[in-house]
């Protein structure tokens, strides 16, 4: 008594795994230019908070040192020589700046007017004298 049973069709391993893969790799690439796409995100707020760092840096120490020295400046009496010697320094770096900005827009070509200089044309090569020796038979 053989009972013939009907069996559901069970679905192939090898199509399973196939899929499973499939998945996995679609979920990796997904994955991936979502990663790189908050790389570029966080390069970019890196970037910008290491320059305004900078400035901010840079700005409080020449603010500190200019307000220092204007400060000292201003509470030493008018007859000074340290006063003195500040608004002297100070007046010379303002020199100093403008005379080498001057020097600079001195020897820089505008681009306008730099051309290249021409080549040196070479020297004309010398003929050639071409010198034909006959000889002469001797008469006998």
């Amino acid at each position: 008594m053989a009972a013939a049973t009907a069996e559901a069709p069970e679905s192939n391993p090898l199509s399973v795994l196939g899929d499973a893969l499939e998945a996995a790799a679609q979920s990796i690439g997904d994955a991936r230019a979502d990663a790189s796409e908050s790389a570029k995100a966080a390069a970019q707020k890196v970037k910008s908070g290491v320059s305004a760092g900078a400035y901010n840096a840079a700005y409080g120490l020449s603010f500190g040192v200019v307000f220092g020295a204007v400060f000292l400046k201003e509470l030493l009496p008018e007859d000074n020589a340290l006063r003195r010697g500040f608004e002297d320094g100070a007046e010379a770096a303002i020199d100093a700046v403008a005379s080498r900005r001057a020097a600079k827009d001195q020897f820089e070509p505008e681009p306008e007017a730099h051309e290249p200089e021409p080549k040196p044309q070479a020297a004309p090569k010398p003929r050639v004298r071409k010198v034909v020796i006959k000889s002469r038979k001797a008469e006998g």
